[in-house]
């Protein structure tokens, strides 16, 4: 079975089905996760398991749990009282959807749900429950101060709010799979540095980057860079995270 197979499989098992009551909060909960989307946290936290010697099978639960999480950001991100948006993946957001309070509270239960798929895990659950807190944390300080008027520090931005669930998949997908501590510090360093290449994509797409196009392109291929090296000596097969690096450096919407 593929990644995406393995994806869409376990995230169908642990949301709540629409008859679920009330409702409206599981239909709303599964129109959040299932509007498409890349899934780019749950990939890498499958191939991080195997990048360890491990299998993908391994990793599932935390893969549905980051993929569960990230969209608990982007619902919450579309409110009218953060960014406002009205569309996300060519659909009605959330909130368009289901009213503001429907979409504040769908928000509220994927999170919580998030952190119950992740205790599925087959092993070394109290760290990655913890990794998964520390980096939804980081998220949100991202956010806040992203959020700031004036000056902003971009780089703590970058790193908090794009590449922490990048770092949280790619642990938690190590640990899931028994890694040792020598490997998920290469991942949480190939994590960090995927994720801030994927920023830097990001910006050269929206055409708003604050380094300018030329430099933006540079640290997106350094940063790749950077990533793929941090693999080597790893004790399983890293065929995949490597593609995947790859495949981010100029992507399309």
């Amino acid at each position: 079975m593929r990644l995406s197979q393995i994806i869409e499989k376990v995230l169908d098992e642990v949301l709540p089905s629409e008859g679920t009551r009330p409702e409206v909060l599981s239909k709303a909960m599964r129109y959040a996760v299932g509007t498409g989307g890349k899934r780019v946290r749950p990939r890498i936290c499958l191939a991080a398991a195997e990048a360890v010697g491990g299998t993908a099978e391994d990793a599932r639960y935390p893969a549905a749990a980051i993929e569960i999480l990230h969209n608990y950001t982007l619902v919450h991100d579309d409110l009218p009282a953060m960014d406002n948006d009205v569309e996300r993946r060519g659909k009605p957001t959330v909130w368009k959807e289901f009213g503001e309070a429907n979409a504040i509270l769908a928000g509220d239960a994927l999170l919580a749900l998030a952190y119950r798929t992740a205790a599925l895990a087959p092993r070394n659950v109290p760290q990655i429950v913890q990794e998964l807190g520390e980096q939804g944390l980081g998220v949100v300080r991202g956010q806040v101060e992203d959020i700031e008027q004036g000056d902003k520090d971009i780089e703590f931005v970058y790193i908090h709010k794009t590449a922490d669930l990048f770092i949280a998949a790619a642990v938690m997908g190590a640990l899931a799979a028994g890694a040792s501590p020598e490997d998920v510090a290469k991942l949480r360093e190939f994590a960090l540095n995927l994720g801030l290449a994927f920023q830097y994509e990001d910006d050269l797409l929206d055409g708003d980057s604050p380094y300018g196009m030329e430099k933006t392109q540079s640290l997106a291929q350094e940063a790749t860079a950077k990533a793929i090296s941090s693999l080597d000596g790893l004790s399983g097969d890293t065929t995949e995270l490597r593609l995947l690096a790859q495949s981010l450096l100029g992507r399309k919407k």
